[in-house]
C-alpha cells in the first residue's frame, strides 16, 4: 500500500526543485557553479529516494 501523501507530496517537488537547482541556478553562478550543481543534483537523488519508499511504505507491518 502505498503512500500518496510521500511520494506526490514530497518526492515530485524535491525531484522538479533539483532539477531546476542543477539546470538552470548553476550555470548562472561564476564561482559556486559545481558546488549549486552538486546540491541541486542530490536535492534530486533525495526526491526519487522519498518516492520510492513513498511507494513502499505500509502503516501497519506486514505479518506472513
Amino acid at each position: 500500500m502505498a503512500s500518496k501523501a510521500i511520494s506526490v507530496g514530497v518526492g515530485i517537488p524535491m525531484m522538479v526543485v533539483g532539477a531546476l537547482i542543477a539546470l538552470l541556478w548553476a550555470p548562472a553562478e561564476a564561482e559556486l557553479g559545481e558546488t549549486v550543481e552538486f546540491v541541486g543534483s542530490l536535492i534530486g537523488i533525495l526526491g526519487v529516494v522519498f518516492f520510492i519508499s513513498g511507494l513502499f511504505y505500509a502503516k501497519e507491518a506486514v505479518l506472513n
